[in-house]
């Protein structure tokens, strides 16, 4: 793991991202790149109300209607010594130019997260946010829906309040899926690093894919020693929330699942508590 990449505003929440981010990146050896993302004018715009007479996708429409924060180059200002003064306190430099000693990149980028996030997200091996209030929040639900749709990568979603620690004690919500292996895939940095990691299954485990056990074997492969917590499957949601208090978890990793409607991506059952419910930090991947 080699870049983080965080969307930052001078908020609150973003400075528990950022704080989280520079964490993992001691941890882990990778760079942090701030990145503020600014609208092409201060103010919403009107735009035909008939699907797709615009010829652009749902999530840019929702960007270009929705009020943003007026002056953006001052937003832009205040988002950057937000950065500087996290990057600061946690001993990263300010660099310019790519280098494999972790330092801090900032930039600023004109556009929709949809469009930004879906070029810088790939090229980036985690991301970090936090998760939108439960009402409103409508700019940080386009940020984190961005996130996890146009990556293709690991996605980071924390509480808006900060917690002690994240990632020391890692609880895998397993599923045998596709989706499950590669979020694992993707976190072993972490994982390696972590004091424990739990499996949690809910219900017996009729898949096609890899088993819990099967999955264990993997992770000693990695010098990783994890415990199985197996549930009823009564209630995906509450079981493996359930779980994750039990063990003692600070990070939930799981696969984030979608299924398509009215050409727009829904997010599953799980995956959507996990998203706009739970007050717990979740390390999601949708492929």
């Amino acid at each position: 793991m080699r870049v983080i990449f965080v969307p930052v505003a001078d908020r609150p929440e973003c400075a528990v991202a950022l704080d989280t981010a520079f964490t993992f990146g001691h941890k882990v050896g990778a760079n942090v790149i701030g990145c503020h993302i600014r609208p092409h004018r201060d103010s919403p715009i009107e735009l035909p109300s008939t699907p797709g007479l615009t010829g652009l996708a749902n999530e840019d429409v929702e960007w270009l209607v929705t009020p943003k924060p007026k002056n953006a180059k001052k937003a832009g200002t205040r988002a950057k010594a937000l950065f500087s003064r996290l990057a600061e306190r946690h001993g990263y430099d300010l660099i310019r130019h790519p280098r494999v000693k972790p330092g801090a990149v900032w930039m600023e980028k004109t556009g929709s997260p949809n469009k930004v996030i879906g070029i810088m997200g790939p090229m980036s091996d985690l991301l970090v946010l936090s998760r939108p209030l439960k009402k409103g929040g409508t700019l940080a639900r386009q940020f984190l829906s961005a996130s996890l749709l146009k990556s293709s990568r690991p996605v980071l979603v924390l509480p808006q309040t900060e917690k002690r620690t994240v990632g020391k004690r890692i609880c895998i919500a397993w599923n045998q899926s596709v989706e499950a292996t590669q979020a694992v895939a993707a976190a072993m940095p972490l994982l390696t690093q972590a004091d424990r990691v739990s499996i949690v299954t809910c219900g017996a485990e009729t898949r096609a894919g890899p088993k819990s056990g099967q999955l264990t074997t993997y992770l000693k492969y990695w010098g990783i020693q994890s415990e199985h917590v197996s549930t009823r499957g009564k209630d995906e949601t509450v079981e493996i929330v359930e779980a994750y208090k039990s063990t003692g978890s600070d990070l939930l990793l799981m696969g984030a699942y979608s299924r398509n409607r009215m050409s727009q991506l829904v997010f599953g059952g799980v995956t959507e508590y996990m998203l706009k419910r739970a007050s717990i930090p979740v390390l999601m991947l949708h492929s």
